[in-house]
């Protein structure tokens, strides 16, 4: 028999998923509640390359970020297969319309990643754009070019071993950039090398920006006793809702900070590796909930549920068997949904509890892209382009559609009874 306790968290559990921007949009990589739900509904089971398409879009070159959506437009990051720019790019949400697209940053090389992997976010006013190359710029919906920094100019390389893909952070009215970086350089990371940029600047930080004017607003220095690649993060920011105050978590470098999202402030801190042994770079993102934070520990060794409060963090449960390595976890309907990108499963876990409800073989290629929620359904993407669409009750595989493409890793977003699919070659738009 469940507990009042265990009632109460499952209540605040569904709660969150429905909090954060309104239905129609998805303004950043993980949708309105920084989880992978939406609560759109009327959303396609099944569809084809032909049938059950709204529209498809050309792309100029690969990319990992995920498009945005809000109002009547699409946003989106870009590599150009024909030049080394780095571009953003403005779609008709109606029929796929390219309204506008310019060039903000010059593409560099890095192992099994491309410079356009940080998605973009907005407020509905203006969008923000960052690159694997720390170029970042603010942008009209319009496509009027605000202002545009190079973050690695600014503070030194940013060397992540195999590309900084880290998305920014839109919330309340600031734009939060994670960098959680070793602090020697690669030799083919972008951002200058010089003496001075290597004895000032590379440390790892969480930067605060003005998102009308680029400015920086604060820079809070992260310190860590973390080795080597342990150093590195690939996750973005998340916001959590502790009692009436919000935290900035950050996962990374042998542990998990939160931070006042006024000025910076570590508020409080949980290590998960406090003999800073072997390499635990981290990839996915942590997963918000209503005062609780859902962590996958580095190389998906585990997972692991922080309590939060204002004594601290504490853990309320671990799954001790393999998880995800890169995917970030989906919180839905009441249910956790852990994807194993190499082992090419997908989990069902209570978020109270961490027991395991059911666990599916998805098989095929990896799957890199974060799980989506929406309608009952449970939305998938491989690197090979393959879609699958599962019940979000029992895992019961409803369909399995080849986009084609590859090396794919953008999650698939929802809005407006829509879904978005970016292959490397193609942005499909999916439903009525």
């Amino acid at each position: 028999m469940p507990t009042r306790i265990t009632c109460l968290l499952a209540a605040a559990l569904v709660a969150a998923v429905a909090a954060g921007a309104p239905a129609a949009d998805w303004p950043n990589w993980r949708g309105p509640a920084y989880n992978g739900s939406s609560p759109e509904t009327d959303l396609p089971s099944t569809w084809s390359r032909t049938d059950g398409v709204a529209w498809v879009a050309p792309l100029p070159g690969p990319a990992d970020a995920t498009p945005i959506i809000v109002g009547d437009r699409v946003f989106a990051s870009s590599t150009d297969a024909g030049s080394d720019a780095l571009l953003a790019m403005a779609f008709s949400a109606a029929d796929g319309k390219r309204l506008w697209h310019m060039r903000l940053g010059t593409d560099a090389k890095a192992p099994r990643n491309t410079m356009a992997s940080p998605s973009p976010v907005t407020d509905g006013k203006t969008v923000v754009f960052l690159y694997g190359t720390g170029e970042m710029a603010g942008v009209t919906i319009d496509g009027k070019r605000l202002w545009r920094r190079d973050l690695g100019d600014e503070f030194g390389k940013l060397s992540i071993k195999y590309g900084y893909s880290s998305s920014p952070l839109f919330h309340a009215g600031r734009v939060y950039v994670q960098m959680l970086r070793r602090p020697w350089p690669y030799p083919y990371n972008p951002g200058k090398n010089t003496a001075e940029a290597r004895r000032r600047a590379l440390t790892s930080f969480l930067l605060a920006v003005d998102p009308e004017t680029g400015k920086t607003l604060w820079r809070q220095v992260r310190p860590t006793k973390a080795v080597d690649e342990s150093f590195e993060s690939y996750g973005t920011p998340m916001p959590i809702v502790v009692g009436d105050r919000t935290d900035i978590v950050l996962s990374g470098g042998d542990c998990v900070t939160g931070h006042d999202p006024a000025t910076g402030e570590e508020r409080w801190r949980w290590g998960y590796n406090p003999k800073h042994k072997n390499m635990q770079r981290v990839i996915p993102s942590v997963t918000p909930a209503a005062g609780r934070v859902f962590v996958p520990m580095p190389r998906g060794s585990s997972l692991v549920t922080l309590d939060l409060a204002d004594s601290g963090a504490r853990p309320a449960w671990t799954y001790d068997q393999r998880t995800t390595d890169s995917a970030t976890p989906l919180l839905y309907g009441g249910t956790l949904y852990v994807l194993d990108s190499d082992r090419k499963d997908l989990r069902a876990l209570d978020p109270a509890t961490g027991k395991e409800r059911w666990k599916v073989k998805l098989g095929g290629a990896v799957w890199r892209a974060s799980p989506t929620g929406a309608d009952g359904k449970i939305y998938c993407l491989s690197s090979d382009g393959e879609a699958a669409v599962l019940k979000a009750d029992d895992g019961e595989i409803l369909t399995r559609i080849d986009m084609g493409g590859k090396q794919t890793r953008a999650s698939i977003a929802v809005a407006a009874g829509r879904l978005y699919i970016r292959t490397d070659t193609r942005l499909w738009c999916i439903g009525k």
